[in-house]
């Protein structure tokens, strides 16, 4: 193990070259890989009534996703969002561990993509490491050089994209080729580039190991029984390399032929064989790796597999491991889970696409109209949510003899705000002096069923 010089906060560690593997679990990486980077690349760029599909409008203070246009007074969704990603995270990691990190993580996905691409252009393993010890020349200069262009390339168009979820991308797109780009958006294109240059490129397996703060705190959710990438001792020690011919029980000799094939593969560079550990992503590399060799040694499979500590220890069967993932916590974890995802689905489906605010002028409580009734000012906030323009009819009750001064009809373009004053009168001898509880109606005219009621106060002198 690394170490640090007396009195160092620093621990100098070795680089981690990870040697490309195929197998199930490394097809099933790169199978959410592309779902992710399809999705993340592409959602910005599809149409959706006549705007962009997800579109982040600060200036506005809009929010489009998809149907929906969300606005500050729905912050309530993004709170719920972030309890329902949090109960997701206790849930997923109660029952399998860290399989975020290991399939479907940005720092993961563009790591293994930034590997991919090192790869091509360097070669595998020992080639890199060759390439890395050796002195600096043309063909080094020239394969570095070409590794670093694909690198800036794709952490730009990931820097591009993600500022096209908050400038419609098609208006960057021109932005860009015409080098018209405002100040800001060029820092955060920049910016998150270079995040992803950086992280993906050089730091890697240190974001999962120092910085990342859900690998600090994910043994809190881990318990006998959750599902990790674990190897099994009992079966494979004591360790030793042989031929294949060799009976390995004769020998004295586990199932372990210590080829360190599970070392070579993991993205981070730990040995799974001692046991789990923080650094573990759960991505089950070691596992793709392990079986080929197994295989090679005609030995079962599942030396190094998922399984549980209980599995482990008690030798359980899968069906037992089945059985025990639906424990008590795992339970009321989806409990809770589904219920809130229910409720936020209930609410965005019944959601009414019009938002009132009504305050009252404060400036006069109350004054006298021309037939004497008693007059009182109020200023109407109107929020068209839909993407429509839409007529909206405006009443009021709560008193005897309340009405309008005049009828009504305020119109709002889609998507956005209207305001409108309204005089609200009442004969002098409908209620008592001080405030008095009214209510304003404001309806659809096109759509009855899209109706809000606010509450205000009338007051008599």
């Amino acid at each position: 193990m690394p170490k640090a010089d007396e009195g160092s906060l620093f621990v100098s560690e070795a680089k981690v070259y990870p040697r490309s593997i195929n197998g199930v679990f490394q097809r099933w990486r790169w199978v959410f890989a592309w779902l992710t980077q399809i999705v993340f690349y592409g959602l910005c760029w599809l149409p959706w009534n006549g705007r962009q599909a997800v579109l982040f409008d600060l200036d506005a203070r809009r929010f489009y996703v998809f149907d929906f246009v969300l606005w500050p007074q729905d912050t309530i969704y993004l709170a719920v969002l972030l309890v329902l990603s949090a109960l997701a995270l206790f849930l997923f990691t109660t029952v399998a561990g860290r399989l975020w990190c290991g399939y479907t993580c940005p720092q993961t996905v563009y790591t293994e993509l930034f590997l991919w691409v090192e790869r091509k252009i360097e070669g595998d393993r020992s080639r890199r490491m060759k390439l890395d010890a050796a002195p600096w020349g043309v063909r080094k200069l020239g394969l570095k050089s070409a590794k670093h262009g694909v690198w800036l390339a794709v952490a730009l168009w990931t820097g591009f994209t993600f500022v096209g979820y908050f400038t419609p991308i098609r208006e960057l797109a021109v932005e860009t080729l015409s080098f018209s780009l405002s100040g800001w958006e060029t820092f955060w294109v920049l910016f998150y580039g270079g995040a992803t240059y950086g992280m993906a490129g050089f730091m890697r397996e240190q974001m999962c190991k120092y910085i990342c703060p859900y690998a600090q705190f994910q043994f809190v959710m881990f318990d006998q029984d959750t599902l990790i990438v674990a190897y099994d001792e009992a079966r494979g020690e004591p360790r030793g390399g042989r031929s294949k011919k060799v009976v390995a029980k004769e020998q004295g000799l586990g199932d372990c032929v210590d080829c360190s094939m599970c070392v070579q593969v993991c993205p981070t560079g730990i040995d799974i064989r001692n046991g789990l550990q923080l650094e573990c992503i759960g991505c089950g590399a070691c596992i793709d790796a392990c079986d080929q060799v197994m295989d090679k040694m005609q030995y079962p499979r599942g030396l190094i597999r998922y399984s549980t500590e209980n599995a482990l220890k008690h030798r359980s069967s899968r069906a037992t491991i089945l059985r025990r993932a639906l424990r008590p916590r795992v339970l009321i974890y989806s409990a809770v889970f589904l219920v809130a995802l229910t409720a936020t689905a209930w609410s965005l489906a019944t959601r009414v696409p019009l938002k009132v605010d009504v305050q009252r002028d404060r400036a006069a409580l109350a004054s006298e109209a021309d037939d004497g009734s008693i007059e009182n000012a109020f200023r109407l906030q109107l929020i068209n949510a839909s993407e429509s323009e839409r007529h909206y009819v405006v009443s009021v009750a709560g008193l005897d003899g309340i009405h309008l001064a005049e009828a009504l009809t305020v119109s709002v373009q889609g998507a956005s705000t209207a305001a409108a004053t309204v005089q609200v009168r009442v004969a002098p001898g409908a209620a008592g002096s001080g405030p008095h509880r009214i209510e304003f109606t404001v309806t659809d005219q096109a759509d009855p069923a899209v109706t809000v009621t606010e509450d205000a106060k009338f007051w008599l002198p």
